[in-house]
């Protein structure tokens, strides 16, 4: 319960005080006037006693009465009508308002920001210990409750203004004055006639109002004296003659105007009636009229039953939305029924003149000194204690001497309720069995109402404990007799008395508060009574801490006969859960929307708005949503009623940019109301200034830019370059692709360096990519905005006009001053044509992206600020679908708004929260610029592996503006070439190049080798950059506008199975070069679906076979046994699974490549006739290759585009050897090699060299395909690259190998499956090693030499001895020491065919030492012991570097089987 500015003593003592009336003369009233104030409005500051008064009870102890205040008032003889009553009190509470601006004390405890009236709560959920303590502090502090004085008004105003009433005397006449001006011609008449009116008032019947305490009214006699005006001696005078007459204490001469009101206006003297002058309205209705006025126009013209129509509930709204109704509280007679808004508009500058008079009050109590203001004070002091309490103590005598004799009792009634209170205690019956006696009435002398008046006596007089004993002695007799009216009065005031006794001799019976409430509702169908009854006890409870009883008791009071009472109940039981020992928020927030629930009906529209507003603090941003929604649309409503359509967008607004859980209709209302007042809300501000819309939802950071015209739908045969659209998705590692080719094809464009000012071409802005930089746009080149809207209701909404908001700079990039320059919001045509969508509808919960273009112009600066609409709801009007035009639809905008990165790189930026640039919406407009299109003609979308196939390429200049410097640079560059400078380009033309084979074919002798010399140079492969970026030569160097080239384009298909993404970057400079843009690019992304062809694989193996027959001469002998020859075996296997088309692959011509190695001839016996392989075949054929004698490299089929892809291969072996670096070759490779580096040491190195091989094939190939009946022809080529001696190389991968295998297990709908789309990188090249076993085993080369048969007798000669020469052959440039043991047994299975055994005669062990490449003979000779066949091969050779010491010799590969035949003769 809010906290009040008096204490609970001090309120009770104000409630209850004693009443005088008083009768004036004209005369007199006349004086008062004077000071703009009546008699009783001149005495009310004054009427609180500043001394103590005494006086004493029946039992002669005298009683102390501190601070005593009386009420003085003029008599009213109309008895008091409840209609106006309650009109009064409704507007003692619209004008009691809380005061606006003033400083808040903010103390924080926890989560909840609590704004109560001007001070500001914080509580906090969850309920922690530490979150309790911090409420008790609160609860103690003197800060903690805000005061609610429009309560205390209501409160104070409703007390005051209680009837009088039969069963209680509390607020009946104890004395009246009578006032006579010393004017009056004969003053002591006046006083007669003003004592005979009040007898008369009195005594006569004729009036049934005012009610007076005792017959025997105290008569006080005032003689008015005008100071200013009078004569003071006769004044004086007739004062003596009044004294003789009425005595000392029964009149009182009181001078006031001590000055004229002209000669003190400039004087500033203290007002104290103007805290006073609004609590005098009860008795003086008159001065409420300006504030019925002002009042009437914002709380009379709309109160809603629950803050929704009745439309609204139901969704579908007939009528305009928030049409102005009328209040429908029975208890607040407002305007006429028949006040429409028009005539609430005439009012309001009523209200603006009404506002202007209060603003300057009139003055009173001009004529008075501060000598007066004591005058009157002493006037009060000489009434009360000389006449007023001697009077009240007289009576208190007599009604206890009265009620002594009438009842027999002893003198003192504290005798007689002792023994009363002594016996037995008599049950008291429940309110359900009594009968309904309230209408019973007790004659005025009856002793129970003497009882009363006694008791009431001592009340006022503060002898509550007498007054307790004289209440429940009554109490008593009211209930013997059933008067229900009377027991309740004397049960309420009986607990009053109990709790303002000093020393709290006895508890508070509150038991005695809820039957005295209860009689009054349920029986007497009092609920003024109850409610005074209520009020008092509420206070008392809460001066107690038992604040949940109190909020009991306030909400049972809240009923449906008067919504002003209830609402003010409910709000301070609200305020009493938030008191709490435990404060309950949640309940505290409740009831206050039920308080402003009852308040709008009240029409105390500024209340709920403000009881409403408090309650959101606690459900917003707790997900209680309808709750949210509810609160905010009433908050919205009453804002607007109020005249502050700001307040009502925003609450409106809320609703709306939240996810609401309301239906549809619901949603449809909310929005419709929005637009209502939004739109009223621009018609009153008429500023011109579009304001921020909150629908649709608009995602800043999810807005994309894109730069350029759209792509060009694909034409026939021609095949536009894919490029950049806002159709694709947005790939970080591909973005980051294309940075570093553009970066590398702009190094070879600027012979090897990258420029400082080099900027990566960003053609779509998103929020991933970088934007710090301002991006570049070219002038008379749209550029297109795509905004991300959100419909967050379920209902559509219709967008109109929907452009973008923009901002202009103009600059001139050739003036070096800039330019003039100039700003504007507006779409001018000469500057740039802005885009306008004239209907944009989003669907109930649709996310939806709108696509604005502009066209600029000018070169300049350009901002893009946000987008203009018109809003209205997605309502079809009639037939023809066009929006209906008599809906509500609002013009507004909603900035573009977007946060830039997090700034995270400093240790400042790490320590403190800051966000970079994001200037995607700013670009800059540079000069015109060329601007190439590519189109792609007859491009295949799917190959075999290693299919040659030609297509052409287009490129076309479609600007104003000449270009030149035309590159291509690709991530696969062996996947495409234009063909050597050398080479023949013909046909001129794709169709002439239909039935034309791919490569050049000579005459030549089957299985013989020609030898071709040919240097990567003549191709374009110079250096790792020229392999991946290729000129496009230009005629005259420069492509001019609008004309055209049309090239030839050799694909191969990659060797890889599956879907193979290829990136193009087509690379392009202007003529004239500009500061701002250096050069543009085109990308284009071509995806090739491969199949497998075939499958080859290559080895390579040591030739050890005799050439002794051959060789003429012992130089040639040993010049051919250093250079050495060996056997390749290359396996050809069909591995094609589509057996439907492809019919079968010939095998046309093997070639090969190397610095070292050559193919000699071809040892399989196959004729004049191509090898061919059906499905699933594999053919083996074998080449003898032999040492080149030339330091040059040798190609076989050296021509385009063979060669070309030879050298633009996947495995770059010719950049490892020769002129290409080994590092600019790994970068593209999708295979790394093992570079040689400097941290080898010699013997790896050694040790490598003596197994590498160095020589790659080329496998030629065709393949007849059957496509539509048609025999097709396809033709193509594999590389095989041998590196090691003995180690098989494929054309393929392992691991795609092995992936090949897996598939051929599948069943044969794999062909029916979606390609997957692979994506291969570079391997990590392996840390380096030393030299393996299989490595060190290849460091001696050994051969045999004997003759194939010998013939001996044995039977002669039992021994057979034949000569054997083993021949070492050094492989290695370096010193080898080398074991030959000759004590090695053989049991191998070849071996043991070879019946019976052999010796080795002489030396079974040699130790020798090779120079580097040296070949060493070693004569041996074997012993034969029968004929029959033996394999010499047993000698075991062990080696290993001399250098070395610490390591083992290795065991060398042994040589092929070395039969021998031993013949017996």
């Amino acid at each position: 319960m809010a906290q009040c500015v008096q204490s609970v003593q001090e309120f009770i003592q104000d409630s209850f005080v004693p009443m005088v009336a008083v009768l004036c003369s004209e005369d007199a009233e006349r004086v008062t006037r004077k000071n703009n104030l009546s008699f009783p409005e001149l005495l009310r500051p004054f009427c609180r006693l500043t001394s103590e008064g005494h006086l004493r009870d029946p039992n002669n102890q005298v009683v102390v009465v501190k601070g005593l205040r009386i009420s003085v008032t003029g008599i009213n003889t109309r008895p008091p009508q409840s209609p106006e009553l309650h009109r009064l009190l409704s507007q003692a509470v619209s004008v009691c308002q809380p005061p606006e601006g003033s400083p808040a004390n903010v103390i924080t405890a926890g989560d909840y920001d609590l704004n109560i009236s001007d001070r500001t709560v914080k509580a906090s959920v969850p309920w922690y210990s530490d979150w309790k303590e911090t409420l008790t502090q609160l609860s103690s502090s003197k800060y903690y409750t805000a005061t609610t004085p429009w309560f205390e008004t209501y409160r104070e105003n409703f007390l005051q203004s209680m009837p009088a009433s039969e069963h209680e005397f509390l607020n009946h006449y104890l004395a009246c004055m009578l006032v006579v001006s010393s004017r009056e011609a004969v003053p002591t008449e006046q006083f007669l006639k003003l004592s005979q009116e009040q007898h008369r008032i009195q005594h006569s019947g004729e009036y049934t109002h005012p009610k007076w305490f005792i017959p025997n009214t105290l008569k006080y006699y005032v003689l008015l004296h005008d100071i200013s005006e009078g004569d003071e001696q006769r004044a004086d005078s007739v004062y003596e003659d009044m004294k003789q007459r009425y005595g000392t204490q029964g009149c009182y001469l009181l001078k006031i105007n001590s000055r004229s009101g002209s000669t003190g206006a400039d004087e500033q003297m203290p007002d104290p009636w103007s805290q006073y002058l609004h609590k005098t309205s009860i008795h003086n209705p008159e001065l409420y009229e300006e504030y019925a006025v002002s009042n009437a126009v914002e709380n009379n013209i709309g109160a809603e039953e629950d803050g929704l129509d009745p439309s609204i509930r139901d969704g579908v709204s007939e009528t305009p939305p928030l049409q102005l109704d009328h209040p429908t509280d029975a208890g607040y007679p407002g305007n006429d029924a028949s006040q429409s808004v028009n005539n609430v508009d005439e009012t309001r500058p009523q209200k603006q003149a009404s506002g202007t008079s209060h603003t300057s009050p009139t003055p009173r109590g001009t004529c008075l000194t501060l000598n007066d203001h004591d005058h009157i004070r002493q006037f009060i002091q000489e009434f009360t204690f000389r006449g007023f309490l001697p009077h009240i103590e007289k009576n208190i005598r007599q009604l206890n001497d009265q009620l002594v004799s009438r009842k027999g009792l002893s003198r003192s009634l504290f005798s007689a309720t002792k023994k009363l209170f002594g016996g037995g205690k008599v049950p008291e019956k429940s309110i359900a069995e009594l009968k309904n006696t309230a209408g019973l009435l007790y004659p005025s002398e009856a002793p129970e109402l003497q009882i009363r008046k006694m008791a009431d006596l001592c009340f006022l007089v503060q002898h509550y404990e007498l007054a307790y004993n004289c209440y429940h002695t009554a109490k008593k007799d009211f209930l013997s007799d059933q008067a229900m009216l009377y027991a309740a009065g004397a049960l309420e005031m009986a607990a009053v008395a109990a709790f303002l006794q000093s020393g709290a001799p006895r508890p508070y019976p509150a038991h005695y508060m809820d039957t005295a409430i209860q009689t009054y509702r349920d029986v007497c169908k009092n609920m003024l009574l109850a409610e005074r009854c209520c009020l008092l006890s509420a206070e008392i409870l809460k001066s107690q801490v038992k604040f949940s009883d109190a909020a009991t008791l306030l909400i049972k009071m809240t009923s449906e006969d008067s919504d002003l009472r209830s609402a003010l109940l409910l709000e301070q039981a609200a305020h009493c859960f938030i008191n709490m020992r435990s404060p309950m928020v949640r309940k505290f927030a409740f009831h206050m929307i039920l308080a402003g629930h009852r308040f709008s009906k009240a029409g105390q529209k500024r209340h709920a708005l403000r009881c409403y507003s408090q309650a959101l603090q606690v459900y917003k941003g707790k997900g209680w949503t309808l709750a949210e929604d509810h609160i905010n649309f009433t908050i919205g409503r009453q804002s607007f009623t109020l005249r502050q359509p700001e307040n009502a967008v925003a609450a409106f607004r809320h609703i709306l940019i939240n996810d609401s859980k309301q239906s549809a209709g619901q949603q449809a209302a909310f929005l419709r109301e929005y637009l209502y007042v939004y739109k009223s809300m621009s018609q009153l501000s008429g500023d011109g200034s579009l304001p921020q819309l909150p629908l649709p939802c608009l995602h800043s950071s999810q807005t994309r830019v894109f730069f350029g015209h759209e792509r060009r739908l694909a034409e026939g045969e021609k095949q536009a370059a894919t490029h950049v659209s806002l159709e694709q998705e947005f790939d970080r590692d591909l973005s980051q692709l294309w940075r570093e080719l553009e970066e590398r094809v702009v190094s070879v464009a600027n012979r090897g360096t990258v420029p400082i000012t080099f900027q990566p071409s960003q053609c779509c802005l998103n929020s991933q990519t970088d934007n710090l930089r301002y991006p570049l746009a070219v002038v008379e080149e749209p550029i297109i905005v795509e905004v991300v809207f959100r419909n967050p209701l379920k209902v559509p909404l219709a967008l109109s006009a929907l452009s973008l908001l923009w901002k202009f700079t103009l600059k001139g990039f050739s003036d070096p001053q800039g330019g003039a320059t100039g700003e504007t919001t507006t779409a001018l045509k000469d500057i740039i044509d802005t885009q306008v969508i004239p209907e944009f509808t989003i669907s109930p919960e649709e996310t939806k992206v709108a696509r604005l273009k502009l066209l600029p112009h000018k070169t300049g600066e350009l901002h893009v600020l946000g987008v203009v609409y018109n809003l209205g709801t997605g309502e079809v009007g009639n037939s023809e679908g066009s929006l209906a035009e008599d809906l509500v639809c609002v013009r507004g905008q909603q900035n573009l708004e977007i946060q830039g990165p997090r700034l995270n790189m400093t240790k400042e930026e790490k320590t403190s929260v800051g966000y970079g640039p994001d200037r995607r919406l700013d670009p800059i407009i540079t000069p015109p610029m060329p601007l190439l299109e590519v189109f792609f003609i007859n491009f295949p979308t799917g190959l075999l592996s290693g299919e040659i196939r030609k297509a052409w390429v287009e490129f076309v200049n479609v600007s104003a503006v000449p270009l030149t410097g035309l590159r291509v640079g690709s991530t696969h560059p062996e996947f495409f070439t234009f063909g050597s400078a050398t080479s023949d380009l013909t046909p001129v033309t794709p169709t002439a190049a239909e039935h034309c084979s791919a490569y050049k074919t000579v005459a030549m002798p089957p299985s013989v080798a020609t030898v071709s010399l040919v240097s990567p140079a003549v191709f374009g492969v110079t250096s790792s950059d020229q392999l991946v970026v290729t000129e496009i030569p230009l005629s005259r160097g420069v492509l001019g506008p609008g004309e055209a080239l049309q090239i030839p384009l050799w694909l191969r298909g990659p060797d890889q199975e599956g879907v193979h993404e290829i990136n193009f970057l087509f690379y392009y400079e202007s003529t004239e070069k500009t500061a701002k843009l250096s050069h543009r690019v085109l990308r284009h992304t071509a995806f090739i679906c491969t199949s497998r062809s075939l499958s080859v694989r290559a080895t390579a193996s040591r030739s050890n076979t005799l050439h002794g027959r051959e060789r003429e001469t012992e130089e040639q002998q040993e010049a051919e046994e250093k250079n050495g020859s060996m056997l390749v075996f290359v396996d050809v296997e069909n591995i094609n699974t589509s057996e439907a088309s492809v019919r079968e692959f010939h095998i046309v011509q093997v070639s090969s490549s190397s610095r070292q190695w050559r193919l000699h001839k071809c040892i399989n016996p196959v004729g004049d006739e191509d090898s061919k392989l059906a499905s699933r075949e594999r053919g083996k054929l074998c080449f003898k290759a032999t040492r080149c004698r030339t330091e040059e490299g040798g190609i076989v089929s050296s021509t385009t585009p063979c060669a070309d892809f030879f050298f633009r291969r996947g495995l770059h072996s010719e950049a490892r050897r020769g002129g290409m670096s080994a590092g600019g070759a790994s970068q593209m490779q999708r295979k790394s090699l093992t570079p040689q580096s400097g941290t080898d040491d010699g013997g790896t190195s050694i040790v490598k060299k003596c197994s590498e091989v160095e020589l790659d094939i080329i496998v030629l190939w065709k393949a007849y395909v059957v496509e539509d009946n048609k025999q097709l022809i396809l033709e193509g080529q594999l590389h095989v690259a041998l590196q090691t001696i003995g180690k098989e190389s494929c054309s393929l991968s392992d691991v795609l190998n092995g992936f090949c295998k897996i598939l051929d297990n599948v069943k044969s709908h794999i062909e029916t499956q979606e390609m997957v789309l692979l994506k291969f990188k570079p391997d990590v090249p392996p840390p380096v090693s030393k030299p393996s076993l299989e490595q060190l085993s290849h460091l001696i080369k050994t051969c045999l030499h004997y003759p194939e048969s010998y013939d001996h007798p044995f039977p002669q000669k039992s021994l057979c001895t034949v000569p054997v020469t083993l021949t070492l052959s050094n492989c290695s440039l370096a010193q080898v020491d080398v074991i030959v043991d000759l004590r090695h047994k053989t049991t191998s299975p070849e071996s043991l065919e070879v019946h019976g055994s052999f010796s080795w005669l002489g030396q079974t062990q040699y130790k020798l030492q090779l120079q580097g490449q040296e070949v060493y003979r070693l004569f041996l000779k074997a012993c034969f012991f029968q004929a029959g066949v033996y394999n010499l091969g047993t000698p075991r050779v062990f080696a290993k570097l001399a250098q070395t010491s610490a390591m083992c010799e290795t065991s060398q590969q042994s040589a092929m089987p070395a039969l021998i035949i031993i013949n017996s003769i």
